[in-house]
């Protein structure tokens, strides 16, 4: 993307000491130094903070499937739970298994009558 090799690093330090002068310039590259810590610690902060996340709720999950119970909900940007099974989803039924429609139901009673 923009990448900014040793030259082109030398040319804008060489521009910056024209325009700034041998006093000024010091103090400007220890403000910038100040500034890019302070974003690198942010974004570590940052990049810590969403690890301990995804650490927590893995951990919520596990103990929840130990325990053989539903996690609680989750904030929004946790996978949404699946609602129903889509009907392409589900198994195929065993015919042999369920009764047909066209058997008869047993009838009561000691002799069979209704």
């Amino acid at each position: 993307m923009f990448e900014v090799g040793f030259s082109e690093l030398l040319l804008i330090m060489g521009l910056a000491l024209l325009v700034l002068g041998p006093e000024k310039l010091p103090k400007v590259v220890g403000e910038i130094g100040r500034w890019m810590g302070r974003a690198r610690a942010m974004a570590r902060q940052f990049r810590e903070q969403l690890e301990d996340e995804a650490a927590e709720s893995s951990r919520r999950r596990a103990a929840a499937t130990s325990a053989n119970i539903t996690p609680a909900a989750e904030p929004a940007a946790a996978e949404p739970a699946a609602a129903e099974p889509a009907p392409a989803e589900t198994a195929p039924v065993d015919a042999s298994v369920t009764p047909s429609v066209a058997e008869p139901a047993p009838k009561a009673g000691p002799d069979n009558t209704p």
